[in-house]
């Protein structure tokens, strides 16, 4: 009997000082959808009022604390032996990505030498992260919208009421993203968008715009066409400007929706 196929086994690391208890049980749902969380290591002095939100939360997803006493002030232990831990896990070659959750671009580094090893890094934090950090991630998604998601959930496409951006500003990295794939009439998959999209910005998510897929966030901008081939994916091309002739080429049996 051939052996089940195991899921990515990645280390998570949070930063307490840079990181809200609040995001916990999102965070970890995310996560999930990533891979198995092998290793759960918080880092921070719980002895603080200001950790406490985490202290209380610990044994329900099963975190363990790195205890770092602030003996002097303006020293972040904590980070460094966040970074020691790293290195050590890393080294063990027992890990398929590291999931790094902190605004703070003192990490910036540390991500782009585990990648430097082949290894994916995910970052977590705020939108106020940043782009250092943010960049040298596989992936970063905007602590924000882990509540995003959260309240979209039971909402199937509707736009959720507290969206960091609005559609709008996602409306120029997509027509650069179908403007660097080659296309002989102008429509590209919206699949090939997307990989393309998180290639070039790690941070983008159609949960900040709004939105728990980007086909209803490519649809809200109301600035690509949209045709759906028959037995094919979706896929979209920039609506042409006013006195601009969109070419008119398109598979057998396929329908367009603007």
């Amino acid at each position: 009997m051939p052996s089940e196929t195991r899921s990515p086994r990645l280390a998570v690391l949070i930063d307490a000082d840079n990181a809200s208890a609040k995001i916990a049980d999102g965070l970890f749902e995310e996560i999930a959808k990533i891979g198995e969380a092998s290793v759960r290591r918080i880092y921070g002095d719980f002895s603080s009022a200001r950790s406490k939100g985490w202290a209380d939360i610990l044994s329900k997803h099963a975190i363990i604390p790195q205890q770092q006493f602030a003996y002097t002030t303006g020293k972040n232990a904590s980070d460094i032996t966040l970074v020691i831990d790293a290195m050590d896990l890393l080294h063990s070659g027992r890990f398929d990505g590291f999931c790094l959750v902190s605004s703070d671009s003192d990490f910036t580094r540390l991500a782009a030498r585990i990648r430097e090893q082949g290894v994916d890094v995910f970052g977590f934090g705020e939108q106020k992260t940043p782009e250092s950090f943010r960049q040298a991630c596989r992936r970063f998604i905007y602590t924000e919208n882990l509540s995003v998601a959260e309240q979209a959930a039971n909402q199937d496409s509707a736009p959720v009421s507290n969206a960091l951006k609005s559609p709008s500003a996602a409306t120029p990295i997509i027509k650069k993203m179908i403007a660097q794939m080659e296309s002989e009439d102008g429509w590209v998959s919206l699949g090939a968008v997307g990989t393309q999209l998180a290639n070039l910005a790690s941070d983008f998510d159609p949960r900040t715009f709004g939105f728990r897929k980007l086909s209803d966030l490519v649809r809200k901008t109301n600035a690509f066409d949209i045709e759906h081939p028959e037995g094919g994916s979706m896929r979209i091309r920039t609506k042409p400007t006013t006195g601009a002739r969109p070419s008119t080429k398109k598979p057998p049996g396929s329908r367009s929706k603007g």
